[in-house]
């Protein structure tokens, strides 16, 4: 009987044990889901988003972005464009090239960032940047991080291939001329 009264107690406190493992296990599932649908939304929004830029609807900016919107582009700028500025610019890309298309070629979301790799392509048929129209079809890469906050995009970081981009609009590279140096007498 002593043996039943010392295994009783040791029975109860593994039953209890095994008990609050498990809702400490449920609630981690719980949280994993709840992150899992932020992340699933935030994807769909960013694809939502691309789907509507390629249709030259800027102010879809306005829905997707928070108030405090900050572009850097490039990533290391240490001023970055506001939303109405990036708005702006992205009116002056689509003054260029009309038929401005981003094709999303791959994205990762976890946590509050967006990555994405995309492939842009379009036709400069208007003046872009004060560069007159070349009628040269484009394509170039670009890869974003977006952060999100409370369902809204507060930032975008983006690398773009201008150099490529240059480079098929004709522009050239090349390097700035040397001063000659006068003989010292």
């Amino acid at each position: 009987m002593k043996k039943l009264f010392m295994i009783l107690p040791l029975a109860l406190i593994l039953c209890f044990m095994a008990g609050c493992q498990d809702k400490a296990t449920m609630a981690d599932l719980e949280e994993f889901k709840a992150q899992a649908k932020i992340e699933e939304q935030n994807e769909a929004m960013f694809r939502n988003f691309t789907e509507e830029i390629n249709k030259g609807n800027i102010e879809i900016f306005r829905e997707v972005c928070a108030p405090d919107f900050a572009y850097y582009s490039p990533s290391e700028v240490t001023e970055p464009l506001s939303l109405e500025e990036t708005m702006n610019a992205f009116k002056m890309h689509f003054k260029g090239f009309p038929d401005f298309n981003g094709d999303i070629q791959e994205a990762v979301t976890k946590g509050d960032k967006i990555i994405a790799r995309s492939s842009i392509t379009g036709t400069h048929t208007g003046e872009w940047f004060g560069i007159p129209a070349t009628g040269k079809k484009i394509k170039f890469g670009a890869i974003e991080i977006w952060h999100m906050k409370d369902g809204k995009c507060v930032d975008i970081k983006e690398e773009v291939d201008t150099l490529g981009l240059m480079q098929q609009l004709g522009m050239e590279l090349k390097p700035k001329e040397k001063e000659l140096r006068k003989p010292i007498d």
